[in-house]
């Protein structure tokens, strides 16, 4: 990723000493019924939804990232829902048809 992920771009020299690795362990995952069942920073999220294709996608976020971002519930289900490819609007009716994972 530090070179070749086309979201970012490459790692220079100069930013090596500030580098740091961190390891996320994922556990006690519960499917939850409503889309805004999870606390931000504290609970990771993963949302399967069926994109204007007809198509299943799937998109996660770790606990840290909502937080990091200064999002809120709707801010980070929209971001989570443009990063797994939905291109259309978005609404609070289809965000009801989510299926919401938290960890």
């Amino acid at each position: 990723s530090a070179l070749k992920d086309s979201r970012f771009p490459p790692m220079t020299r100069d930013e090596l000493p500030r580098l740091f690795c961190s390891v996320s362990l994922l556990t006690n995952f519960e499917d939850v019924c409503d889309y805004m069942d999870w606390e931000v920073g504290v609970h990771g999220i993963r949302i399967e939804f069926i994109n204007e294709k007809g198509s299943k996608r799937t998109a996660t976020y770790l606990p840290e990232v909502a937080k990091e971002q200064g999002w809120d519930h709707i801010q980070t289900i929209d971001s989570l829902l443009r990063k797994g490819g939905y291109k259309a609007p978005i609404t609070n009716d289809f965000r009801k048809t989510i299926k919401l994972t938290r960890y």
